[in-house]
């Protein structure tokens, strides 16, 4: 692992993948990371990529973008899903020097509120999951990202419930909710960012909308999928959508914006936000934080930033 100096053929650092580095690097030791293909230097508390004409003031490049809101929290007792949080992506232009910063939208909370807003510096936001209805006396699903599921009626006020509406080029409505006499209710399934949640029925509640997929990672990945509605005792409660939605029991997966289900306490949670960066490795500067926020991998000749909680990255 010798530094090779070669007056006429140039001169060449010492060579490791990220699975091979050195276990006891010495402050400054430098080499060549052939995962990441870009040079790296130990700091002396964790290895930094070396930038060489990757950023840099009035360097600009191209980098794509996938950008989650975090989900809806569900209702509780026969209530609606909770919509899954806005998914935006496309592209968008990095200039050299500028910091850009990522903000992670936490799940909301069951019963009580809505998912919260993810955004990345010169982008539209993407807006939190709506809250998913209570069962009473109709409640209806909150708007968002996605649109929370309508609730069931308690007896005698029966009825379908109102959902909450989706965003524009971000998600879609939610499921209505009914109810019966007997006190019987069905709540809606929460919108999800590839379809509307189907609405509650008898004692059937109300699937969330599906996610949709993306290839940003460089693995398809579906994200934003609707919370299922839950249903009174004896019912059967909706499936949560795919993309992180939640199912019986099972809140919103996190870093996938997917709305709670119906389960309980602490279950009905809507699942975090994610913020996905992917920026040609050559232009990548190497300077992010904190850097447990932020997860490094590449795709072919693309590096990939995923935040998973609030960070920044400095092109």
């Amino acid at each position: 692992m010798a530094f090779l100096i070669d007056g006429t053929n140039g001169n060449q650092f010492p060579t490791w993948a990220t699975s091979g580095r050195p276990t006891s690097p010495s402050l400054g030791l430098t080499g060549y990371n052939t995962s990441y293909n870009q040079l790296e230097v130990w700091n002396g508390t964790s290895w930094e990529l070396v930038s060489i004409g990757g950023g840099g003031a009035g360097i600009t490049y191209s980098a794509t973008y996938l950008i989650i809101a975090g989900g809806g929290g569900g209702g509780v007792n026969g209530g609606g899903g909770g919509g899954a949080g806005g998914y935006l992506t496309g592209t968008t232009t990095l200039a050299g020097g500028t910091t850009y910063t990522a903000t992670i939208g936490s799940g909301g909370t069951y019963g009580s509120s809505s998912g919260n807003n993810s955004s990345l510096t010169g982008l539209t936001s993407a807006v939190g999951g709506g809250l998913g209805a209570t069962r009473d006396y109709g409640g209806s699903g909150q708007s968002g990202g996605s649109g929370g599921g309508g609730a069931g009626a308690l007896g005698p006020n029966t009825g379908g419930s109102t959902a909450g509406s989706g965003t524009p080029g971000q998600g879609n409505t939610g499921g209505s909710g009914t109810g019966d006499l007997g006190g019987n209710s069905a709540g809606g399934g929460g919108g999800g960012a590839g379809a509307v949640g189907t609405a509650g029925s008898s004692l059937l509640g109300g699937n969330g909308g599906i996610g949709l997929s993306s290839s940003i990672t460089g693995t398809p990945t579906y994200y934003a999928g609707g919370g299922g509605g839950g249903v009174t005792i004896g019912g059967t409660q909706g499936s949560g959508g795919t993309g992180g939605s939640g199912s019986p029991g099972v809140p919103g997966t996190a870093n996938t914006g997917g709305g709670g289900a119906r389960g309980g306490p602490g279950l009905s949670n809507g699942g975090s936000g994610v913020v996905i960066l992917s920026l040609p490795t050559k232009n990548f500067t190497g300077s992010y934080s904190p850097a447990p926020a932020v997860s490094i991998t590449t795709s072919g000749s693309n590096t990939i930033l995923t935040f998973t909680a609030s960070g920044t990255y400095t092109a």
